[in-house]
């Protein structure tokens, strides 16, 4: 009979400076500490400015370390929503991971070092992929996102594209996409250019949207500091002083990549994501993002950053669909 493994259990105080700051840290009804209870197994206990914790040796420590990543958050002036409860959760489990390799750990999880700051709020990594793609955005010329829906590639390089235009970093955003959506042609949709090309650029919208108001980004698209529009509007021209995003990759031919990537000039930042596992072009035409990453792989000023089912950012339910698709295509090979 296999023996269980002794689970060495333990306590401890942590002591907070501010007690102002406690009621938002702890959340509504304590909701906030309820979360982190039901997560590790390690029961939270606060009276005062003193939290005492209770349980497995383990769980206590990933508790204390997810309060410490909230708290330090709390007191450079951001507020702690129950998205960033789950966001610190998830980063504090995944820094355990013998799987996660970076050079920095406990810099994944820095307010500092990750945080994207636009006009209307203020984003900080919730995977430590998301703190690499980060990091990367920051620091790489050009960058590639590689997953799965709901990791957040696109939306953490919109919050940086708008975060270095407000600086001062970049004279304008340049948003595109490959006008190609499960096998449909423009041709057969009703309207003219731009409404037959504004439902695949929709997401882009949306995500400018929760960056800046709605209405700050149509005086931006009308001064032509934004631009967003289909790839094909890419030939010919060098992007130069931008911050260039092409969406939805995957559904790029190689010649098309290579005329995206070739448009790179002087100031430019520029972010390719995609997703190679979710292919839409007709059978038997190759994705330019597959063949942009066997061909330029090799090239260190490029930086390749790829995303899994435990990255996603959205419900925990699609997490687990993209995983169960992901194990089935495993399965098949």
């Amino acid at each position: 009979m296999k023996r269980k493994r002794d689970v060495k259990l333990t306590s401890g105080v942590l002591e907070f400076e501010d007690n102002h700051l406690l009621q938002a840290l702890y959340g509504e009804h304590n909701s906030n500490l309820a979360r982190i209870e039901n997560e590790f197994g390690c029961t939270l206990s606060g009276k005062g400015n003193l939290l005492s914790f209770e349980g497995p040796e383990e769980a206590c420590n990933l508790s204390r370390d997810v309060l410490l990543n909230l708290y330090n958050r709390l007191e450079q002036g951001y507020d702690v929503t129950v998205d960033d409860v789950d966001g610190a959760i998830r980063l504090v489990s995944m820094l355990e991971s013998p799987r996660v390799k970076f050079a920095k750990p406990r810099e994944a999880i820095s307010i500092d070092e990750n945080v994207i700051r636009t006009r209307k709020t203020t984003i900080s990594p919730r995977s430590v992929n998301q703190a690499k793609y980060i990091e990367a955005l920051r620091t790489r010329r050009m960058t590639f996102g590689l997953g799965p829906a709901g990791t957040g590639k696109t939306f953490l390089a919109v919050a940086m594209a708008v975060s270095h235009l407000l600086e001062g970093k970049v004279e304008r955003i340049i948003l595109s996409r490959p006008a190609v959506e499960a096998g449909e042609k423009l041709g057969f949709l009703p309207g003219d250019l731009k409404e037959k090309v504004d439902p695949y650029l929709r997401p882009l919208y949306d995500a400018l949207g929760q960056m800046i108001s709605m209405e700050q980004t149509e005086k931006r698209l009308e001064r032509g500091e934004i631009e967003v529009a289909p790839l094909a509007f890419m030939r010919g021209r060098t992007l130069s002083d931008a911050f260039v995003i092409l969406d939805e990759a995957q559904n790029t031919t190689p010649m098309q990549m290579k005329m995206f990537l070739t448009r790179f000039g002087q100031n430019c930042h520029m972010v390719v994501c995609g997703d190679p596992s979710q292919v839409d072009l007709p059978d038997g035409n190759i994705s330019g993002l597959k063949d942009a990453i066997e061909t330029l792989g090799h090239i260190k000023d490029i930086a390749f950053i790829e995303f899994d089912a435990s990255d996603v950012v959205r419900h925990k339910l699609v997490g687990k669909i993209v995983k169960a698709y992901d194990d089935k295509e495993s399965k098949r090979k």
